[in-house]
């Protein structure tokens, strides 16, 4: 029996396991490089007029009627409905506030983040083809 290389092609398990070393590398250096933020406690916007209130406090007033239906009757689906509605929105809330920055860092370390990202994917790539 032939001993097939990675994804039981003729690839060989020398470039796939070199290629997931160096873009996982790359992945990780490029990810260590980006910083997020988020500003989503301090986001506020006019309710009813001019009185200013926090997104996040609105959001939290389902929260907590949903919480008390479920604490008086775990069955109400009126309760399961504002208690999940209530976390999606706060979720998706904070999501769609956060800021993403890449830290600053040198052209030269930043080619060696995408070489090492890219190239490894290459090689995974090439060791999953056969070259019969």
């Amino acid at each position: 029996m032939a001993v097939k290389g990675a994804g039981g092609t003729s690839g060989g398990l020398t470039h796939f396991f070199l290629g997931l070393v160096m873009s996982l590398s790359g992945a990780y250096l490029i990810t260590n490089n980006v910083k997020v933020s988020s500003s989503y406690l301090a986001m506020r916007y006019n309710l009813f007029g001019s009185t200013s209130v926090s997104a996040f406090g609105v959001t939290l007033i389902p929260l907590t009627i949903g919480i008390f239906y479920l604490f008086f009757n775990g069955d109400s689906k009126i309760g399961w409905l504002l208690t999940v509605g209530s976390i999606i929105a706060i979720f998706v809330g904070i999501v769609a506030n956060l800021q993403i920055y890449f830290a600053t860092t040198s052209l030269y370390i930043f080619g060696m983040m995408l070489t090492l990202l890219f190239g490894g994917l290459g090689l995974v790539a090439r060791s999953l083809k056969s070259f019969d």
